[in-house]
């Protein structure tokens, strides 16, 4: 028995339809269907889908079958609601199931990137939803790829975009081979990543660079209003993985983003968990404070090896506030990087608003995504070698 307000509501395993009851009151009276008939004075057909619930109870009827077997037309009225809703119970299974999905995964856009196939079959479903995360259950707490936001390290404050886009991260860097990572491979690709800062074309090298180091690099689009940059997560203690989403295609951050994540692989970070930077470049609808000790280390780190920051402050001191386009390219030339660098750095410290020099900060994605593993902007994962 369950209590609902002030009365009592039977539960039961299987409701019966009206027409079962109809049946009982005609062998208690011992009528034919056909007498039914024609004491209702309708057809023999009529009585026999009423009975084989073929044809529902309205309340024309109800009220019929009330006068004919001296019953209130109220009580057919509810054993046909009884049975029709008891009749409904596995569609709405299906869709309060469906519903659980949809929390738990951006099932439109991973449909849509082709991650998962489009199906009405909730069992098939679900079945592709646990296979994606390789779970065995839709507790956010057994999956099996812990990671932890910028904002903080709680796994539940991780959307689930966000997390469908890691764990999307997290297959395709089981794609990519890389040489072992070493603290030589590490400091010699640190050597030719410096060389590779003074020209946009000279990022389509990236991926192999990374490759040589230990690190398997990819690009991943982000999912609609993730604001994903990057993430930085570890196959097993000898594999990092640097994911990029491009959010922002534009030279200056697309070097910040990719060495501030090679600098939590620097520091070892995400050994235990991923680490998933949103909002990682900032811009005017987006100041958000990076107070936690990894990120302040990768985002320094990230900033001195773009510019070291001696040379910062002192261009800075030298230009006071004027950083005109002549004296931002000489000094970008003298210390051998790209000048949209120098216009992100100059931003990053606030020296200059962020729709200045903007033509600098010229577009990557056409090129790092010829030679990088990429999966977005309407086509399947490619990599070119």
């Amino acid at each position: 028995m369950v209590k609902v307000g002030t009365m009592t509501e039977r539960t039961f395993a299987e409701i019966f339809p009206p027409g079962e009851f109809i049946e009982e009151e005609l062998e208690a009276r011992g009528w034919s269907q056909i007498e039914l008939a024609e004491i209702l004075g309708r057809t023999p057909a009529f009585v026999n889908e009423l009975i084989k619930a073929k044809r529902g109870v309205t309340s024309e009827t109800a009220k019929a079958l009330g006068n004919a077997f001296g019953t209130s037309p109220q009580y057919w009225m509810n054993l046909e609601s009884a049975y029709r809703l008891w009749s409904t119970k596995s569609e709405d299974n299906a869709i309060a199931r469906r519903a659980r999905l949809y929390r738990f995964a951006p099932i439109k856009e991973m449909v849509k990137r082709h991650w998962i196939e489009r199906t009405q079959n909730v069992d098939i479903l679900e079945q592709q939803v646990l296979k994606f995360f390789g779970a065995a259950s839709l507790d956010v707490a057994e999956l099996p790829l812990p990671h932890a936001a910028r904002k903080s390290t709680s796994y539940q404050e991780v959307t689930p975009s966000q997390r469908a886009w890691l764990c999307r991260a997290h297959m395709l860097g089981l794609a990519i081979t890389a040489k072992p990572i070493t603290k030589h491979s590490m400091d010699e690709g640190f050597g030719r990543l410096r060389h590779l800062l003074h020209s946009v074309e000279e990022v389509r090298h990236v991926p192999r660079v990374l490759s040589d180091m230990g690190i398997r690099f990819l690009i991943l689009e982000a999912l609609p209003q993730t604001r994903i940059d990057g993430a930085c997560f570890w196959l097993d203690r000898h594999s990092p993985v640097v994911a990029l989403s491009l959010r922002f295609d534009r030279i200056d951050a697309f070097w910040f983003t990719l060495v501030h994540e090679i600098g939590h692989v620097k520091n070892g970070d995400g050994l235990r968990e991923s680490f998933l930077d949103t909002d990682l470049v900032r811009d005017e609808a987006s100041e958000i404070a990076h107070n936690q000790p990894s990120e302040i280390r990768a985002n320094t780190f990230a900033s001195e090896f773009l510019i070291a920051k001696s040379e910062m402050d002192d261009f800075i001191a030298r230009t006071a506030t004027l950083f005109d386009r002549a004296q931002i390219v000489r000094f970008a030339n003298r210390i051998k990087v790209h000048p949209g660098i120098v216009v992100g750095q100059l931003q990053y410290r606030k020296q200059i608003r962020y729709a200045q020099h903007r033509t600098f900060l010229e577009k990557v994605r056409h090129i790092v995504t010829q030679s990088a593993l990429t999966d977005g902007w309407g086509s399947a994962p490619t990599a070119n070698p």
